[in-house]
């Protein structure tokens, strides 16, 4: 007999306020060339993509007004690849049915993205191939490849010698035609949402990262993605840049990827609106950190998107502190038996920001091992944050072994989270569990410290600290996390200090 689904929904929310939706169409930006007509009459349109054109009338302006805007700011000097055009042609089509989410639709009912949509999207251009824009800093220990605004930056890069049949760069200069064969069987192969469809849109290029079989590489890939270009804040334009990078790592194979985001100025507002795919072969491994600290005015908007062949192992450590509105969308499957998917995160929105996470993952097959623990902390009265985990486990997918633990810690009244831990079970033999838990600090360990001589600020920095340790002790790689305990310490200590 198959279990029921359960579907448990925590909000935590004590002086949660209604606002009005925003417009649908800013009165401060351009009307799309994409005109909608109130009768089905022959469309007057200029526009590069047809297919666009072809169902204007039934999309939303404001979507195809950016879809534009991307599509002409990209280079026209070469024909980009066949294989980049398609990823393109496939985006493009999917955004005529996709309109701009609001509060209204299930997966952004606590995220407001009018902070994006009232502003005039520009795509930001070309940057220079052999300047330092910033004086970044090119010591990071591990072989990397720089991203400025989202276009690979070879000047900036340092890759030593690799393994034979490893490839990394951009698809432009990927001369093997198997691996490029093989490449090209994973790209429009899955839909996300509107965000994943602007990206394929207005992407420059696609980075690959391809580990042929049995091949593992030693040291870890730390891709390094800066944004640079930003206006102050309250300006209307927003400068926007998307990056996309594919990982294919073939049977057997083993590699470590680090994505670290960066912003030039932590006062500028600016859109990173990035894109990871991950393809897993058969008893592969793959270990991916992903540190993001964006400017606190920016927009950050991330799809990882993982597919896990049998006995293949993720591992995922994810600590993100930056940017405005910062959302993760992570989908993950599984398409063999006896797979491994470890998911670590830790968030901290100690300024006005929310820090959301959508998770999904899909156990087709067999024996499947999960295990994810979400934790984060508010630290500002106008802080927010947001989790929605979602373990689908299907009817084929017995002995399934999944655990889900989300933890929140909130400092101040008005701080707020909400919590959507999700688990729909359709197999009947398994072994499947989550927890939920938000809470300040408690009371009776701030007086465990007390009666031992410790005063209430260092006790409550000790308490704090260690919340998120768990989860930083994960990172696999001690200078990352030297320098993200670092990082978190500074965030948190006026938090602390300003404590009774």
């Amino acid at each position: 007999m198959a279990t029921p689904v359960i579907t448990p929904i925590i909000r935590f929310n004590p002086y949660a306020s209604t606002s009005k939706s925003p417009s649908p169409y800013p009165s401060n930006l351009p009307k799309p060339r994409f005109q909608i007509r109130p009768t089905p009459t022959k469309l007057n349109v200029s526009t590069k993509n047809h297919s666009l054109a072809a169902a204007a009338s039934l999309s939303d302006p404001f979507v195809l007004q950016i879809a534009e805007t991307l599509e002409d700011s990209l280079s026209t000097t070469t024909p980009p690849p066949p294989l980049l055009q398609k990823l393109r042609d496939t985006s493009a089509e999917s955004l005529l049915s996709t309109p701009w989410p609001t509060r209204k639709d299930e997966p952004f009912r606590f995220t407001d993205t009018s902070f994006i949509k009232l502003s005039q999207i520009q795509p930001v251009p070309s940057p220079p191939q052999s300047v330092n824009p910033l004086g970044f800093s090119t010591d990071t220990q591990l072989p990397n490849l720089v991203f400025i605004d989202g276009f690979l930056v070879d000047s900036l890069s340092q890759l030593p010698p690799l393994p034979d049949g490893v490839f990394v760069g951009s698809l432009i200069s990927l001369n093997s035609e198997a691996i490029m064969k093989r490449v090209s069987e994973f790209v429009s192969n899955f839909q996300g949402d509107l965000f994943w469809s602007l990206n394929g849109v207005g992407t420059p290029d696609l980075v690959v990262v391809y580990v042929p079989e049995g091949c593992r590489v030693e040291s870890p890939l730390h891709l390094r993605y800066c944004s640079v270009e930003g206006v102050d804040s309250g300006s209307k334009i927003l400068p926007v840049s998307n990056p996309r990078v594919l990982v294919v790592v073939e049977k057997g194979g083993e590699v470590g990827i680090v994505e670290e985001y960066v912003g030039g100025d932590g006062q500028k507002c600016y859109w990173a609106n990035s894109v990871t795919e991950v393809v897993v072969g058969e008893g592969a491994k793959v270990s991916h950190s992903y540190i993001q600290s964006q400017s606190l005015n920016a927009a950050h908007i991330k799809w990882t998107s993982v597919r896990q062949e049998s006995e293949s192992t993720y591992e995922l450590v994810e600590v993100s502190t930056g940017g405005k509105l910062s959302r993760h969308n992570l989908h993950i499957q599984q398409v063999g038996p006896d797979t491994v998917t470890e998911l670590s995160t830790f968030h901290l929105s100690f300024s006005d920001q929310t820090q959301d996470l959508h998770s999904k993952l899909v156990l087709d097959h067999p024996r499947g091992f999960s295990r994810q623990l979400h934790k984060c902390i508010v630290a500002h009265s106008l802080g927010q944050a947001v989790f929605d985990g979602n373990v689908q486990v299907n009817r084929y997918a017995q002995q399934t072994d999944a655990g889900q633990l989300t933890r929140s810690l909130l400092l101040e009244p008005r701080a707020t989270v909400n919590v959507k831990p999700n688990l729909q079970i359709i197999a009947d033999d398994v072994k499947c569990s989550h927890g939920a838990a938000i809470s300040d600090l408690e009371e009776n360990q701030l007086f465990y410290f007390q009666a031992r001589g410790v005063d209430l600020q260092t006790a409550r920095r000790a308490l704090i600290f260690s919340f998120g340790a768990e989860v930083i002790q994960r990172l696999p790689h001690p200078f990352l996390r030297k320098k993200v305990e670092s990082d978190i310490k500074e965030l948190l200590d006026p938090a602390v200090k300003g404590s009774k």
